[in-house]
């Protein structure tokens, strides 16, 4: 009898997982500050696929049959209270409003749709929670982005009924395909008393932005009372006060240099963007709105990726570029005060993104190479420890700085907080969309160069071999005709022996398969590595699988460039793609229209006039 009672008093795996999903929301800093009730219920109440749903009522039913791990129910929690803490079932926060008719009477007043409602919540809670990493979800970055816009549930919701978009719960809710929301239908009014959920979150926030501060100054649980430093005071005036970069501030700790022998040449400031910390010293001597500057610095270096985006240039003027950039937009936005140590700052260089300025800086290398950054002479304020072109996509803290800087602009933008130059603006929104192809780009230039041949209809009579009715006139569509050497363009192919034939295969490729697809009859074809090897002119077929590769040599590619330039055969205004590792001489010299194509993580070692092209 009593083994019998053991039974049933046993909790099956199921609830068990719910039990630790519970705990690890206890255990959050934000929301284990919050007091809701969150009731186990059994599937016959929710269904059997239903794993969660919350009632304007301030209940959340959760399904103790569903199997889920504890890391998927913390998840759903944090969702369904979300919806509560952010005001979802108030008929304030809502489309529609409460009219007085009287002092006692009040009316619902303007349709909405309740499901869609649901769903554009449902949309802001997920971009929130995956903005702050919190729990485990299906949801992809990529579906996030590819969702509807907007900076707040009102913004989501008006943007679904623009699109005529229907109701769909599966995706971002937490109650299979039904609405996670019980109670959209009367909604509440709070005009004469506080939500007390959303008081309860705001109070929770603060504390938990407390939390970070404190975590990341390193001071001891018994020192949190102690007069905060300089730069204490200025990451928390980020978190507190400016949207943009707030969200950023909460993802990285400070760290003082002071007692780090591997932080001594640290003269103001670095960033480690792999490590989530920025490095300070406090013997700089820098004023509250000076340290302002400084760590804005250092977060758009983290949140515009710019450790990413090296792409094989020299890493001590790709930092000094960039330093220019993010100074100058600073002092646009008025974002504290400009240091005078470690600045770099030039009028001139306005509007102008960091690629180009490092295109610039390459022209005297030997002088911009005497500037110093926030870090101090000879070392870059963007500290590389272990970044590599491998981990890109891969690293969750890249993605937090993204979404962090997104998120932080439409906030920023929403409330009006202040100006933001286009430039940042551009670069911030670029951050969102996902990278452009390398054969996508090559194929827009040979667009440039080769628009489709115009076909025309001719009434010329068929041969007597061809048709059994040549008196009847049928009309059919011909291309003009057009002399060959106007469509053909020239590929000089480095074929020095720091060119793998995996390279020079996957290059040779994509050139064939764009001249077929242009109409491209003929392409001149010059190998190169210490003297040049013209081909001819072959097909684009012959390109990709007939012709011998010769050479082999070092790498000079100006005799190529000159033996076409000087071709009596050659178009004077033909185009000339040039396939090369970048390993190749500082003053090439090329007249004709020409781009450039160089695996991912090369950089040509000067500054090129025609576009390049990064294949993988």
């Amino acid at each position: 009898m009593g083994k019998k009672k053991e039974n049933n008093n046993r909790i099956s795996k199921n609830e068990q997982q719910l039990n630790s999903g519970k705990e690890l929301v206890k255990a959050h800093p934000l929301f284990g500050k919050l007091y809701i009730s969150a009731n186990n219920v059994s599937k016959s109440m929710l269904g059997k696929d239903v794993p969660a749903k919350v009632s304007s009522s301030g209940t959340i039913y959760l399904n103790k049959d569903c199997d889920r791990e504890p890391k998927e129910w913390a998840y759903i929690i944090a969702h369904c209270m979300l919806h509560l803490c952010f005001g979802h079932f108030d008929a304030e926060k809502m489309p529609g409003y409460w009219q007085k008719i009287s002092e006692k009477q009040q009316k619902w007043v303007n349709s909405y749709d309740p499901e869609l409602w649901n769903m554009a919540c449902d949309i802001y809670i997920s971009r929130f929670l995956a903005d702050i990493k919190f729990g485990k979800s299906d949801i992809g970055q990529s579906t996030l982005n590819s969702a509807v816009s907007g900076s707040d549930e009102r913004k989501i919701y008006d943007q679904l009924v623009l699109t005529h978009t229907p109701p769909d719960h599966t995706l971002f809710g937490t109650a299979g395909e039904y609405a996670d929301m019980i109670g959209t239908d009367v909604p509440l009014t709070y005009y004469n008393h506080t939500n007390y959920y959303m008081s309860s979150f705001a109070y929770a926030l603060a504390d938990s932005v407390r939390d970070v501060i404190d975590d990341a100054g390193d001071r001891p649980e018994n020192d949190r009372n102690r007069h905060k430093t300089e730069m204490e005071k200025a990451a928390e005036w980020f978190i507190a006060h400016y949207p943009l970069l707030g969200g950023l501030a909460t993802g990285f700790k400070i760290v003082s240099t002071i007692g780090r022998s591997d932080l001594n040449d640290v003269e103001i400031a670095a960033v480690d963007v792999v490590s989530g910390e920025i490095y300070v010293n406090p013997a700089a001597g820098l004023t509250l709105e000076e340290w302002k500057f400084v760590l804005a610095h250092e977060y758009l270096h983290a949140g515009l990726q710019h450790h990413a985006r090296r792409n094989g240039r020299d890493h001590y003027l790709w930092n000094i570029a960039c330093d220019f950039v993010i100074n100058g937009w600073l002092n646009e936005m008025q974002v504290g005060i400009m240091p005078q140590n470690g600045l770099m700052y030039d009028e001139s260089l306005k509007a102008m993104s960091a690629e180009e300025i490092y295109d610039i800086l390459t022209d005297n290398i030997r002088k911009n190479s005497k500037l110093s950054t926030f870090r101090g002479y000879g070392k870059g304020d963007i500290i590389d420890s272990g970044w590599s072109p491998d981990m890109k996509g891969s690293t969750s803290l890249d993605d937090f700085c993204k979404s962090a800087l997104r998120s932080g602009l439409e906030y920023h933008d929403s409330i009006d907080r202040g100006y933001i130059p286009a430039g940042l603006i551009e670069e911030i929104k670029a951050l969102s969309m996902p990278p452009v192809p390398w054969d996508v780009e090559l194929a827009k230039w040979f667009d440039t160069w080769f628009t489709p041949l115009e076909k025309h209809r001719t009434y010329a009579r068929p041969s007597r071999r061809q048709s059994s009715t040549p008196d009847i006139p049928r009309p059919s569509w011909v291309y003009a005709d057009i002399p060959d050497q106007s469509r053909t363009y020239a590929v000089i192919i480095d074929t020095s022996g720091s060119m793998s034939p995996s390279m020079i295969g996957k290059a040779l490729g994509a050139a064939a398969s764009y001249s077929v697809a242009k109409d491209v009859p003929l392409v001149r074809v010059v190998f190169c590595d210490a003297s040049a090897y013209d081909i001819g002119y072959v097909s684009p077929e012959d390109i990709a699988g007939r012709v011998m590769v010769k050479g082999r040599g070092g790498t000079v590619l100006q005799p190529a460039v000159d033996l076409l330039e000087n071709a009596k055969d050659f178009p004077k205004n033909g185009p000339i793609l040039i396939i090369t590792d970048a390993e190749i001489e500082h003053d090439l010299k090329v007249r004709h229209e020409h781009a450039f194509l160089i695996p991912d993580g090369s950089r040509l070692p000067f500054r090129p006039r025609g576009k390049v092209f990064y294949f993988k």
